[in-house]
């Protein structure tokens, strides 16, 4: 299957009403149920296993969506939630204590080297490769440590599975329109392997997790 690279409705950042709420509600408990929240918590042992870090973390989290993978508040993280949609950013404010920043993660307002980590969780898989190269550049120039990747791993069976399950359960008519598309959106490794390439970032593990998920760990 080849990736898709339709719009998706969440990329259309005049929508400032109730469906960005419904669906960052609905996308924190994807992420708890289909390995969301547990794909970055591995991502982080890992990344603290391989190289000496701080106990607190600063994490810049791109294109953060509701945050929702870090929870409210942490002893191990300070997370700056970066993310381009207003409606998105009040929603972090009502819902989260991290700092928020109002930003486009392609131009991101921030010096070299600012962060221990970046993060990017169901992000990437919104941008063409040529996008993602510029991305991981600025990501490799903000992040002291590493970079933490969490993204979808395209198949048939994963788009077969995201389709009933959300023809069932969702209440989200742009969860409903953009998992699906998010799925053709998502990657091989062939293609990860690639992008990174690109990169010249070569110091970096990939693993499949649950639930079609791809956990990429960069060290820096």
């Amino acid at each position: 299957m080849e990736r898709g690279y339709d719009s998706e409705i969440m990329d259309d950042f005049s929508i400032q009403d109730e469906r960005i709420d419904s669906a960052l509600h609905e996308l924190k408990t994807i992420n708890i149920l289909l390995g969301g929240k547990a794909a970055t918590e591995k991502g982080f042992r890992i990344l603290r296993k391989r190289k000496s870090l701080p106990d607190r973390l600063s994490v810049l989290d791109v294109g953060a969506g509701g945050a929702d993978v870090f929870g409210n508040t942490s002893d191990e993280f300070s997370i700056t939630a970066l993310d381009k949609n207003p409606r998105t950013c009040t929603y972090l404010r009502e819902h989260t204590r991290h700092s928020i920043v109002c930003g486009d993660a392609m131009d991101i307002p921030f010096r070299d080297k600012s962060f221990d980590v970046v993060h990017v969780s169901l992000f990437l898989h919104h941008f063409t490769e040529e996008q993602i190269v510029g991305l991981m550049m600025s990501f490799s120039r903000i992040a002291r440590h590493g970079i933490i990747i969490n993204d979808l791993r395209r198949s048939r069976l994963a788009l077969t599975g995201i389709k009933i399950l959300t023809l069932l359960f969702s209440r989200s008519t742009m969860v409903k329109h953009d998992a699906p598309l998010s799925v053709q959106r998502g990657f091989s490794k062939d293609e990860l392997l690639q992008i990174f390439d690109r990169c010249s970032l070569n110091n970096f593990i990939i693993k499949r997790t649950w639930a079609f998920r791809w956990l990429v760990v960069v060290e820096l």
